[in-house]
């Protein structure tokens, strides 16, 4: 068994990263200071359940965005995945691809979790809500895919 990943919670830093985009272009989280941010970490694009997740996010986008907030996808996938993801799903806000998983820890969601029963080594499904601070002021682990985006919406006071 291997040390569980340390969890974020909130009035911590959110960890800094740059990671390549869906366009193959670096983001740097430092640029969107002054900006809240939504980050969601969800295991493989172009799989059932991370397809439904960013539907529901490119669908509530204009209103996340209206409420001053911007959104980014992160997964271990390659850029170029990302990219066919984008495209084949319509997807709307960056997707950002953490290939050697650094940045997915730091954030405590790269670790072992339960799956069918079993403990298995891998993307833990979780939302991050950032301020313009760069303060973590949400931390949401082990969310489901399906009904995540509504239930955020009211936990934000959006809906």
């Amino acid at each position: 068994m291997t040390e569980p990943t340390p969890r974020l919670s909130p009035g911590d830093p959110a960890p800094d990263f740059t990671l390549p985009t869906d366009t193959g272009a670096p983001l740097h989280l430092a640029d969107l200071r002054g900006r809240k941010v939504i980050l969601y970490a969800y295991p493989a694009a172009m799989t059932p359940g991370c397809t439904k997740q960013a539907c529901d996010f490119r669908d509530s986008l204009a209103s996340l965005q209206a409420a001053g907030y911007e959104v980014i996808g992160i997964s271990p996938d390659k850029p170029a995945k990302l990219a066919k993801f984008r495209d084949r799903d319509a997807i709307t806000f960056p997707l950002v691809g953490d290939e050697d998983k650094q940045v997915l820890t730091a954030y405590g969601a790269y670790g072992e979790k339960q799956m069918y029963g079993r403990t298995v080594t891998g993307v833990i499904r979780s939302t991050f809500v950032i301020d313009a601070d760069g303060r973590i002021e949400q931390a949401l682990y082990n969310v489901k895919a399906t009904g995540h985006v509504a239930k955020l919406r009211r936990d934000l006071g959006l809906d």
